[in-house]
C-alpha cells in the first residue's frame, strides 16, 4: 500500500525535463562503462617451433582478464631443450587504474539511482532551502572529476594492457625463441573492442557529468535573481510615465524593448528631413508643380 501509493504519486514528468533526463542516461552510462571493463576476460595465442619438432608447442594459449594483474598470469614455454618447459610470466600489474574506474562507475551508477528516486519522490523536499540542489550539485562536479582522473588513468592503463599482451611482445619473454633454429610467432590477437569501448563510455560520462553540472546549478537557484527578464525595480515605471503624460503609449512600447517604435521614429524624422532637403533643392518640387 505504501510504496504504490509513493508510485502513485510520484513526478515521473521529472524524467522529461534535462535534470531528469541526464540522470537516467548517467545511470546507463555508468552501467556500460563499469560491465565492459569489469566483466573482460581475454585470450592470446602463441606457437613456438623448436628446430627438433616434437618438442614444439604450437597452441600456446594465455587467458587473463579484470583486473590485469598480468605478473600473475603465466604460462609453459618449450625451451626446446630435453623436453623441458619454462614457466612465463607476463609484465606488469595494471589494477589500480582498471580497479579505480570500475569503482567510480559502481558509485555513479548508485548516486545516480538515488538522485532519481529523490527527483521523482521527493523533488519537494529536494528542493527545500535549497540543500538537495546545492549537495547535487557538489557530488556531481567530484564525480565529473573523477571520472576525468579516472577514464585518463584507464586509457592508460589500457594502452598498457595491450602492450603487455601483445603476442608479438610476450614472444619476446621466450627464452628459445632467441634462437635462430627454432621459429616463433603469434597465432591469435586478445580481442580488446570491450575495453576500448569501456574507456570511450567513461570519456562520455565525464560529458554527461560535466554537463549535468548547469542543469543543477540553475536547481540551486543562485543564478535566479540574475536571469528574470524584467528587473524588480523596473515595475513602478508605468506610473511613473502616466504621471508625464507625454509618454503614455511608451510603457507598451518598453514590454516590446521599445526598439522597434523608436527606429521607426527616427526613420520618419530621416525620410522628413531628407524630403525638405530635395525641396530646397528646387527639382522634386517643381516637378510635383508640375504634376
Amino acid at each position: 500500500g505504501d510504496l504504490s501509493s509513493l508510485v502513485a504519486q510520484g513526478q515521473f514528468r521529472i524524467l522529461k525535463v534535462p535534470l531528469g533526463f541526464i540522470k537516467v542516461l548517467q545511470w546507463f552510462f555508468a552501467i556500460f562503462a563499469f560491465s565492459t571493463c569489469g566483466s573482460y576476460s581475454g585470450m592470446f595465442k602463441m606457437a613456438v617451433e623448436c628446430k627438433n619438432r616434437t618438442e614444439s608447442n604450437l597452441a600456446i594459449q594465455v587467458e587473463f582478464e579484470y583486473p590485469f594483474r598480468l605478473h600473475q598470469v603465466y604460462f609453459d614455454a618449450p625451451t626446446c631443450k630435453d623436453r623441458a618447459t619454462d614457466r612465463i610470466f607476463l609484465v606488469g600489474d595494471y589494477s589500480s587504474s582498471a580497479e579505480f574506474f570500475v569503482t567510480i562507475g559502481v558509485f555513479a551508477f548508485l548516486y545516480s539511482t538515488a538522485a532519481l528516486s529523490i527527483y521523482v519522490f521527493f523533488y519537494d523536499k529536494y528542493k527545500e532551502n535549497n540543500k538537495g540542489p546545492l549537495i547535487d550539485l557538489g557530488v556531481t562536479a567530484v564525480f565529473a572529476f573523477m571520472w576525468l582522473v579516472s577514464s585518463a588513468a584507464w586509457a592508460k592503463g589500457l594502452s598498457d594492457v595491450k602492450t603487455a599482451t601483445d603476442p608479438d611482445e610476450v614472444i619476446t619473454l621466450i627464452d628459445a625463441c632467441e634462437k635462430k633454429e627454432n621459429s616463433c610467432r603469434e597465432v591469435h590477437d586478445p580481442v580488446m573492442s570491450g575495453l576500448n569501448t569501456s574507456v570511450a563510455f567513461g570519456f562520455i560520462n565525464l560529458v554527461l557529468w560535466a554537463g549535468n553540472l548547469w542543469f543543477v546549478f540553475k536547481e540551486t537557484g543562485i543564478i535566479a535573481p540574475f536571469m528574470r527578464a524584467p528587473p524588480p525595480e523596473g515595475k513602478p515605471a508605468p506610473d511613473a510615465y502616466a504621471q508625464q503624460g507625454t509618454y503614455e503609449q511608451d510603457p507598451y512600447a518598453s514590454n516590446q524593448g521599445g526598439y522597434q517604435p523608436e527606429f521607426n521614429q527616427q526613420g520618419y524624422n530621416q525620410e522628413a528631413e531628407y524630403g525638405q532637403g530635395y525641396g530646397q533643392q528646387g527639382a522634386p518640387t517643381s516637378f510635383s508643380n508640375q504634376m
